[in-house]
């Protein structure tokens, strides 16, 4: 069941994606070559704490952590560790907060020190399909617009789409209806409506579409070993333009 929002809700939601979009900022900048990616958990954890907010992935189906770090051929949900990261590795950041009882949630993929032209290709043509997808989440359009723009995009800059992960609906729960796939035909799926907020989150292969879980059980990769970028925002279906709430306001 599609849930709308109202505007008290859709406040709410906000201030979890601020935190959320404020904590992913300074992660940025600590993201260099010799940290550890349980040093980028551990502030963000403490970060989201501090804001009177909890880490929405920690103990999430059992997850282990407050934030997903995924490097270089993982696509999603990768456990942080005492995993360096190098020169010339990227890592997904994704992260969710619950405060007041609703939630945010956003990814972003950063480089680590200097990259290879084709990673930087890859991050930008992920965030370019990411930002193509909200273009399309406007009142009356269907969900599978958002899909296949982004898609045809991917597609066309010579990259595959991860279809074994979707976005989603999001709000009092982590995980709501509509699922968001970032693959398919326009013209499909539940019509979009004023008050609707969803996750929008491409995920995207140099190689192959294919990925395998890892054992242990979250790590998501590459199955032929090849680099995966991940973005992600929530945002709010409007009567006019999508608002994209895991996003800093210049005022603040």
């Amino acid at each position: 069941m599609i849930i709308l929002k109202s505007a008290e809700e859709i406040e709410k939601i906000a201030q979890s994606c601020l935190i959320v979009a404020k904590a992913l900022d300074s992660l940025r900048n600590m993201v260099i070559p010799g940290v550890a990616t349980k040093t980028l958990e551990q502030f963000a954890d403490t970060y989201i704490r501090s804001n009177n907010a909890v880490p929405a992935f920690k103990g999430y189906r059992g997850y282990p952590a407050s934030i997903c770090t995924s490097v270089n051929n993982e696509v999603i949900h990768g456990i942080p560790s005492d995993r360096v990261l190098e020169e010339g590795d990227i890592i997904g950041i994704d992260l969710g907060v619950y405060k007041d009882g609703f939630y945010g949630d956003a990814a972003c993929t950063f480089g680590v020190g200097q990259i290879t032209p084709e990673a930087e290709k890859l991050l930008r043509v992920t965030e370019e399909s990411l930002y193509l997808g909200i273009e399309n989440a406007k009142k009356a359009h269907r969900v599978s617009d958002i899909s296949c723009a982004i898609q045809e995009h991917i597609e066309s800059n010579g990259f595959s789409v991860v279809k074994a992960f979707v976005g989603h609906g999001i709000g009092r729960s982590l995980h709501e209806d509509p699922q968001v796939p970032n693959f398919g035909q326009r013209g499909l799926g539940p019509r979009l409506s004023p008050g609707m907020t969803i996750a929008i989150e491409p995920m995207v292969n140099t190689g192959g579409y294919e990925v395998v879980v890892l054992e242990d059980g979250w790590t998501a990769v590459t199955l032929d070993g090849t680099l995966s970028a991940h973005f992600e925002h929530t945002i709010l279906v409007t009567e006019d333009q999508p608002r994209i709430l895991t996003k800093i306001d210049e005022k603040e």
